[in-house]
């Protein structure tokens, strides 16, 4: 039995969507139909490069106005949430570090608000906690975990171990050790400076921070210090010898960042604001 000889499908005759003779008299069957015809003009702009050009240029400016023209009438563009405050000089020093590295290659920073997501990581990705990024560290692939709310998840020697060997403790984990940031220190005054970049960028660091940036980095470790300003200056700070090794080193920098992310808000009274 042929297609045409079953019941279900229809004969050339009686499908509708063929173009008969009898239909439009002068015209040649299964032409395309007459709604169609205006699309085929498309190859007008195909042909010709100038046009196609224009034409793509207006389509690129009228959704550029429509995304953006919206962005001047609002006063912020990133609902301020409390308790995200600008990172302190060792918490900056050691997400530098962090850039430098390219950790951001395989963790994101990025928790969705997929139920999967949020009950392996946690409370999904607020605007407001990369607001002082620059550049943010949302990433675009995970071949390890996210890291937006790996802050007081492990203890800082499990960071030592998990840099200095990662399979230590990971065992399936294909990232390198970086060993060598125990042996590396970090420069107070430099760390100052690029504190002062980041003011000059529009990360509300007052005059008073500036100051004293580099005394905060060597303070952040030694619980001995002038804690209390620097707590003050930046609260929920935490201060203590991260790497457990006389000085300021580089894993101290980057354990110090790490156990600060996602520990700036508290998601136990966080309430979004929906009339943004």
């Amino acid at each position: 039995m042929t297609d045409y000889e079953r019941k279900d499908i229809p004969g050339p005759d009686e499908d509708p969507k063929v173009s008969q003779l009898k239909d439009a008299p002068g015209e040649v069957p299964n032409e395309l139909p007459h709604h169609s015809k205006f699309i085929d003009k498309h190859k007008i702009l195909e042909k010709n490069a100038t046009l196609l050009l224009v034409f793509s240029f207006l389509v690129v400016t009228i959704g550029g106005i429509v995304e953006i023209a919206p962005l001047f009438y609002l006063e912020n563009t990133v609902e301020e949430v409390e308790g995200v405050r600008p990172y302190s000089p060792l918490e900056l020093a050691g997400r530098e570090i962090y850039v430098r590295e390219g950790c951001y290659v395989c963790h994101s920073q990025m928790i969705r608000p997929m139920r999967d997501e949020v009950e392996r990581y946690g409370h999904y990705s607020l605007a407001a906690e990369s607001m002082y990024d620059h550049p943010f560290q949302w990433g675009s692939k995970r071949t390890g975990p996210d890291l937006a709310r790996v802050g007081g998840r492990y203890s800082d020697e499990w960071h030592v171990d998990h840099f200095i060997d990662p399979q230590s403790v990971v065992p399936e984990s294909v990232m390198p050790n970086y060993a060598f940031l125990l042996d590396r220190r970090v420069d107070p005054q430099q760390t100052a400076e690029v504190v002062a970049t980041h003011a000059a960028v529009g990360v509300p660091y007052t005059e008073e921070m500036l100051e004293v940036a580099a005394q905060d980095v060597l303070t952040q470790v030694d619980p001995f210090g002038d804690v209390d300003a620097l707590l003050e200056r930046y609260p929920g700070a935490q201060v203590r010898n991260f790497d457990g090794q006389p000085g300021v080193s580089e894993m101290d920098a980057l354990i110090a960042y790490l156990q600060m992310l996602g520990t700036l808000v508290d998601f136990s009274t966080f309430e979004a604001d929906a009339s943004r």
